[in-house]
C-alpha cells in the first residue's frame, strides 16, 4: 500500500505536474503571445514562400481570448505594409495571410500596376512601391475607387498574379486578424524577422 502510494506520487511530482505545466504555458503563449503557421500557396512571394513556417505575433494588436469576441489591450492598430494572418472573411476556419495596404478610411484604385490611396500613389513602406499589383477582381477593377469601411482593412498578396485577396471578395473586418507575421523560422536557409 505504502508502495503504491510513493509510486504514484513519484509519477505526479516527476511527469505528471511537469507536463501540465508546460502545456498550460504553451496554450498560453500560443493563444496571447505568438502562433506557428506554415504558408500553403505562393501568394505572398518572393516575402514568403510555400512551406515557410512563420511566427505570428498574436499581442501586438491585441489577443483574442477563446470562445468569445473580446480582444486584450494592443500595444498599438495595424499599419500599412504590416503582413498579417486573418480568418479568411469567406471561410471562416481558414487562414490567410496577406499584406495590409488600406486602413478604414482610405480610398483605395490600383491604376498602372500601383495602389492608389486617398488619390495618391503609395509612398510608403519602401516595399509596397516596389510591388506590381494587377487590376482583378470585383474590388480591383481599372478606373474603380473603393472607400475601406470602418474596422475593416484592405489586404493585397505580394505576387499579385498568385494572389485571391481583397481585389476579390473585398474587406478584412478587424475582428478577424489573428496577428503581425514577425519570423521565418523554417527552413533554416530562410529564417529571417519580418518587419
Amino acid at each position: 500500500m505504502n508502495l503504491r502510494y510513493k509510486t504514484w506520487q513519484y509519477w505526479r511530482d516527476e511527469w505528471v505536474k511537469p507536463i501540465l505545466y508546460a502545456l498550460v504555458i504553451a496554450l498560453f503563449i500560443r493563444t496571447f503571445i505568438a502562433q506557428p503557421f506554415k504558408i500553403p500557396t505562393s501568394s505572398m512571394t518572393p516575402t514568403l514562400q510555400p512551406r515557410d513556417r512563420i511566427f505570428v505575433n498574436k499581442f501586438i494588436y491585441g489577443a483574442q481570448l477563446p470562445l468569445a469576441n473580446i480582444r486584450l489591450p494592443k500595444v498599438r492598430d495595424p499599419e500599412r505594409g504590416d503582413i498579417i494572418v486573418f480568418r479568411s472573411p469567406i471561410e471562416r476556419k481558414k487562414y490567410l495571410v496577406k499584406r495590409l495596404i488600406g486602413k478604414p478610411g482610405d480610398i483605395i484604385e490600383i491604376k498602372n500596376q500601383h495602389v492608389w490611396i486617398n488619390r495618391k500613389p503609395i509612398e510608403e513602406p519602401l516595399i509596397l512601391k516596389r510591388l506590381t499589383y494587377y487590376n482583378r477582381g470585383e474590388y480591383g477593377k481599372a478606373g474603380k475607387s473603393i472607400t475601406v469601411p470602418v474596422n475593416s482593412y484592405f489586404v493585397l498578396g505580394d505576387n499579385s498574379l498568385n494572389s485571391v485577396d481583397s481585389r476579390y471578395w473585398g474587406f478584412v473586418p478587424a475582428k478577424n486578424i489573428a496577428g503581425k507575421v514577425f519570423l521565418i523560422h523554417w527552413p533554416i536557409s530562410r529564417i529571417r524577422i519580418i518587419k
